[in-house]
C-alpha cells in the first residue's frame, strides 16, 4: 500500500491526470466534393497558361499583361453563376477585353497620348492572335445574315408573329449557333432589323 502511494507521489502529475482520447472513427471516410464533378478546363485556357509562363521567362511585357488580364477575368467569372467552361466562352471573354482595349485606345488618342494608343493597339493585336488561333468557328456577316433570314422564314411559316417572333427566332438561333463564336448583341440587333414590320 505504501509503495502505491509512493509511486503516485513520484510519478509525474501529467501522466496521472491526462485524459485518454479515442481516435475518431469517421476519419477514414472519403467525401466527394463539387470540384470532383467539374469538367476539365478549356484547351485554350491551358494554352494561355503555358504562354503566360513563356511570356514571364521572355519578359514580354505586352503579352504578359494581356494574359494576366484574361486569367484575372477568367478567375472573376469562375466566382459567378456562369463560369467559363468552353473555348467559345473564353473567346467571347477575350473579345470583351479587346473591346475595352479599343475603347481605351480611342480615349488615349483623344487625349493625345500616342504611347498609350500604341500599347493598347499591341494588346488588341495579341488578343486577336489568340482569338484567330483558338479553333472556334466564327461566322461572317453574310453567313449570319443568311442564317437569320432562313430562321425568320421558318418561324413565320410556323405561325409566329408580333412580339413572339423575335423571341422564337432568337431561341432557334441560339440552338443553331451553339459552339460558334457570335456576338449575341449584334445578332439580336440583326434579328430586330430583319423582323421589323
Amino acid at each position: 500500500m505504501a509503495s502505491a502511494a509512493l509511486r503516485a507521489r513520484t510519478a509525474p502529475r501529467t501522466l496521472r491526470t491526462a485524459p485518454r482520447f479515442q481516435q475518431p472513427t469517421l476519419c477514414n471516410r472519403l467525401y466527394s466534393s463539387a470540384a470532383d464533378d467539374l469538367p476539365p478546363p478549356p484547351p485554350l485556357l491551358q494554352k494561355l497558361k503555358g504562354d503566360l509562363k513563356t511570356a514571364m521567362r521572355a519578359k514580354d511585357a505586352n503579352r504578359l499583361s494581356v494574359l494576366r488580364a484574361v486569367m484575372s477575368a477568367n478567375l472573376n467569372a469562375s466566382k459567378t453563376a456562369s463560369p467559363i467552361r468552353t473555348d467559345v466562352q473564353l473567346v467571347a471573354l477575350m473579345r470583351k477585353i479587346a473591346k475595352g482595349a479599343e475603347d481605351a485606345a480611342a480615349e488615349a488618342r483623344a487625349a493625345g497620348r500616342q504611347d498609350l494608343v500604341d500599347k493598347e493597339a499591341a494588346q488588341v493585336a495579341i488578343l486577336a492572335e489568340y482569338v484567330q488561333g483558338s479553333g472556334v468557328a466564327t461566322l461572317g456577316e453574310a453567313e449570319l445574315r443568311a442564317l437569320v433570314d432562313k430562321v425568320v422564314g421558318e418561324v413565320r411559316a410556323a405561325g409566329a408573329d408580333g412580339r413572339t417572333l423575335m423571341g422564337n427566332v432568337m431561341r432557334e438561333l441560339n440552338t443553331a449557333l451553339e459552339g460558334k463564336d457570335v456576338d449575341r448583341k449584334s445578332l439580336a440587333e440583326l434579328v430586330k432589323k430583319v423582323t421589323a414590320p
